[in-house]
């Protein structure tokens, strides 16, 4: 059984889901030698009580299996569909156009090109960023993501793409097709303005 340095530890190298039941809730300040989510969670802070539990351990256990139910029934937001380079400009334009440093997102898509998740990759200068193909296709994979999107800015207000921009785009490009995933386009973001790869015809 892990200590609880070692499950943080774990935690920061590997993220959540590489974590048991029980030291999720070890992480929370919840000490269990073994756990049954849905039977804790469906238990009343009495019943938990009566089975050992402390007063603020039952309370919350009470706690997260009400969120846990909430969650479940909230409505899922409809993702947003991307069509064009107008669509995912539109999207990405108030995040990017007013920053004075570059930065590059990356937008996952699935097989109906709807918007799973939208993530910032990095952070650069004045005049570069860093595109990792490696992390880009990782979290593709792992969102099973049909396609995608590469997001960047130009803090010039000059958006036509310089000869880095067009390498790192078709080593992406390449390296995804591999994956059989869809590099659909690289947009740069520039003041009010923007460049699309794949409107230009240069993907």
């Amino acid at each position: 059984m892990r200590t609880l340095k070692e499950i943080q530890e774990l935690y920061q190298q590997a993220g959540v889901k590489a974590l048991r039941d029980v030291e999720l809730l070890q992480l929370l300040g919840i000490n269990l030698e073994s756990c049954d989510f849905l039977e804790l969670f469906k238990s009343s802070r009495e019943a938990l009580i009566r089975k050992g539990f402390r007063t603020s351990t039952a309370i919350k256990l009470n706690a997260l299996g009400e969120v846990a139910h909430r969650y479940s029934l909230a409505p899922i937001p409809e993702r947003e569909s991307i069509q064009s380079s107008n669509s995912i400009a539109a999207i990405m334009s108030p995040i990017l156009k007013h920053l004075s440093h570059e930065e590059c997102w990356v937008v996952y898509l699935n097989r109906a090109n709807k918007v799973l998740i939208k993530e910032q990759l990095s952070i650069g200068g004045v005049c570069a960023t860093v595109v990792d193909v490696k992390i880009i296709l990782k979290r593709a994979i792992e969102l099973l993501a049909s396609s995608l999107i590469l997001i960047h800015n130009h803090p010039s207000g000059n958006a036509k793409p310089g000869e880095n921009d067009k390498v790192q785009t078709k080593l992406l490009k390449g390296a995804a097709d591999l994956f059989d995933i869809t590099l659909l386009d690289h947009v740069i973001i520039a003041g009010d303005s923007y460049f699309s790869f794949a409107d230009d015809g240069i993907m």
